[in-house]
């Protein structure tokens, strides 16, 4: 792979100009066609086998229009200054339901003047319009068309606020600012880490034309697989992440040779070699991850990891080939417009060289430390609260959380999460009154937790009743998820009980989470693993890369737990308490995270606690084979990595925190778990975990069975850097007899 990767990049060196234009044009030609063609989304949240989508799927058989994702919508009518049923309001109201009437898709509007549909303080209403022949993805729009047909209501001083009738699967989360925010920070970090502009610029331009084709490709992917609206944000976040980081490691490592005085062509040649390398193997351990995520069994989760490994790819190819073009087309000039008073240079940086040296010196104090220092970190993981997330801890006088208090306060708590019971019968029932439906509806009254039941409705044929039942609780307060589980535990002869909803589903997707992770855990270690063993022939060393990301990823639940689960830090976030707390709860308050997150974080940091890892050991690996000193091999490894990873983590840091200003309370998750995560692992656990450990094993850390050493292909990922390109290919170069023969 040296070889191949070798020539890859001295042939986009020499022909620099057309590797810049084919990129710039593909990128521009993939991102314009998904603008000027765009794809539809999918709002498909089902999760095949489960309790929640069979009752999903038995709503859309005879029981009329309403009944499935996104054929309701609800409209909260407030009168701050009195009765709805006074004559002028009550008539602007039902001026509105009038024009609600009239609307695109609308086959009926309820009137709140009818029973249940107004408040018993008389200042809330609740307008449900029901859909038929919609697109359900576009129900967002569709919702704020109806929003703005209640204008009549308005225009008599009435408050009118659309409640969120969408899905995990179809909540828009629109890119922007974050985005800038990130990219102004990242580029800060490279002039400060590089000292000039032009090299600053180099890993900047490299990731937006990835992230650019990546988002291109996605978006052409829609029309032939089912798309969530999710994909464009992860893809953008990590795409963005690790396609500046992949570049700023080939850049150091340019830069540094140039100092050395290699030419410009075989500096490039030698970078893309060796660097280019580590980041293929990198990139292939993110994808690893990602992948495994097919095996979760909730398919918007699998969609978003693939999806996302698409930005990864296009990450890597465009650092093997466009970031070696552009180093070829700027010669020297890539220290051009140097930053006064910044140092950047392409060396190594001296003080982690010595960070290197003591650690070396003191190996069992630090790991102690170590391990002290990351327990502390972990601990508070234990307190993790998983749940679903309502619209309740939305932002301050959005729309959707001023729904969601005006239904609590009108309606009740569990009238913003209602459940759809569903029975399918034995015998076939002529209506409602028929005894065995009466009977179901009792049981279902009787449940703890239970606070209303609606009128049964029978279908078309018989043979299924349909409930609607509002929990006294609500939807993300965990006694809800044990009202769901007490209905579907019902034993009543001749009828078969069926739960959805979105609140079942979201209890049904925790289950499954919680079933399949030690699955996903188990294929995305031993896959990185086995990677990591082809890159380096070292079964130890690919055993404790494993164990150490394992252990970032104990640090960034524990400051999940610390933020949202113990409410610490909701508030600092940009999360706003329910108006009805007390004042410690809006001091703090905590928040639950959805069950899907743990899971999809894991996948993605594992990914990118593994791109460090091959960097630095990497590092580690070329000074061991040029004088066998294990120790000094650590130090220097150390000292060549240090500061590019420490940079890189700087960038990633800086980019997923900016993500945290987004809305979303998922992208705020996100945000915080990857900063955190990225920043433990760049820097207590690569800068004194890893060689203090890598110490401590000695000439171990290398060993490989004669038998497993002869069957591995030699991949070579650490290089050789004084290989012609045009010479004969060198002898495999392994660890001195004494190391192969442990």
């Amino acid at each position: 792979m040296t070889r191949l990767l070798g020539r890859l990049g001295g042939w986009c060196a020499r022909h620099g100009w057309i590797v810049l234009v084919t990129w710039v044009l593909a990128a521009a030609a993939l991102m314009g066609a998904s603008l000027a063609f765009p794809s539809p989304t999918s709002s498909d949240a089902s999760i095949p086998g489960t309790d929640a989508q069979r009752a999903h799927d038995l709503m859309k058989t005879g029981f009329g229009s309403g009944y499935e994702a996104g054929g309701t919508v609800q409209l909260l009518v407030y009168s701050p200054g009195g009765s709805l049923l006074e004559d002028d309001r009550k008539e602007a109201v039902e001026k509105a339901v009038d024009r609600l009437r009239t609307m695109p898709h609308v086959v009926e509007a309820d009137t709140p003047f009818r029973m249940g549909g107004i408040s018993s303080n008389l200042q809330i209403g609740l307008i449900s319009v029901r859909l038929e022949g919609h697109d359900p993805d576009a129900i967002g729009t569709i919702t704020q068309d109806l929003s703005k047909a209640a204008d009549p209501a308005r225009e008599a001083g009435l408050e009118v606020v659309p409640a969120d009738s969408s899905n995990p699967a179809n909540k828009e989360i629109k890119t922007g600012p974050s985005e800038i925010v990130g990219v102004i920070c990242a580029l800060l970090v490279l002039v400060f880490a590089f000292g000039t502009l032009v090299a600053a610029t180099v890993p900047i331009f490299a990731a937006l034309v990835s992230v650019a084709s990546g988002l291109g490709v996605i978006g052409l992917l829609g029309w032939v697989v089912d798309m969530p609206k999710q994909a464009g944000i992860m893809a953008t976040m990590i795409g963005l992440g690790v396609g500046i980081d992949y570049a700023l490691f080939l850049l150091s490592r340019h830069r540094r040779l140039l100092a050395e005085g290699v030419p410009v062509a075989e500096s490039v040649r030698r970078t893309v070699a060796s660097s280019g390398g580590a980041v293929v193997f990198a990139g292939g351990t993110v994808i690893i991850a990602l992948s495994a995520l097919l095996l979760a069994g909730f398919p918007l989760l699998a969609t978003l990891g693939w999806v996302t490994g698409i930005s990864v790819v296009a990450a890597v190819l465009t650092s093997i080939t466009l970031v070696p073009a552009l180093l070829g087309l700027l010669g020297h000039r890539v220290n051009a417009l140097r930053v006064p008073f910044l140092r950047g240079s392409g060396g190594a940086g001296t003080g982690w060289a010595g960070l290197g040296s003591w650690v070396a010196r003191r190996p069992w104090w630090v790991l102690i430390g170590s391990v002290v220092v990351l327990g502390a970190l972990a601990a508070p993981a234990l307190s993790l609260q998983l749940g679903s997330i309502d619209e309740g801890y939305g932002a301050q006088g959005s729309e959707p959380r001023r729904a969601y208090e005006l239904m609590a306060t009108g309606f009740g708590p569990g009238s913003n999460g209602p459940l759809i019971v569903v029975g399918v019968l034995q015998e076939k029932v002529a209506d409602a009154d028929d005894r065995l439906v009466k009977d179901l509806t009792r049981e279902v009254e009787d449940v703890d937790g239970v606070a209303h039941v609606s009128e049964p409705k029978v279908n078309e044929d018989g043979r299924s009743v349909l409930l609607q039942v509002v929990p006294a609780y609500a939807p993300s307060d965990e006694r809800t998820a044990e009202v769901v589980r007490d209905v579907r535990a019902l034993q009543l002869p001749g009828v078969q009980v069926h739960v959805g909803g979105k609140v079942a589903g979201l209890t049904d997707a925790g289950d499954r989470m919680a079933e399949r992770t030690p699955l996903v855990i188990g294929v995305v270690v031993l896959l990185s693993a086995v990677l990591l063993l082809l890159a380096f022939r070292a079964p130890l060393v690919a055993i404790k890369a494993a164990v150490m990301n394992l252990v970032s990823l104990g640090a960034a639940f524990g400051a999940l737990a610390l933020v949202f689960s113990l409410g610490l830090g909701t508030r600092l976030v940009g999360m706003d308490p329910p108006v009805s707390s007390s004042y410690l709860q809006q001091i703090f308050f905590s928040v639950p995270i959805e069950s899907y997150v743990p899971l999809m974080l894991f996948a993605v940091l594992f990914g990118l606690s593994m791109d460090y890892e091959v960097f630095l050991l990497t590092a580690v690996r070329q000074s061991y084979l040029r004088h066998g000193d294990n120790a000094r091999a650590v130090a220097e490894g150390l000292g060549s990595t240090g500061r590019v990873i420490t940079s890189a983590a700087l960038i990633m840091v800086a980019v997923f925190t900016a993500f945290i200003a987004y809305p979303d309370s998922m992208v705020k998750t996100f945000g915080v778990g990857l900063a955190v995560a990225v920043a433990v692992d760049a820097t207590i656990i690569r800068g004194f975990l890893v060689p203090a450990t890598m110490v401590l094993l000695g000439r171990a850390n290398w060993w490989c069975p004669r038998w497993l050493d002869r069957i591995l292909p030699n991949l070579s990922v650490e290089g050789h850097e004084e290989d012609e390109e045009d010479g004969p290919e060198p002898e495999p170069r392994r660890p001195d007899p004494v190391t192969a023969g442990i």
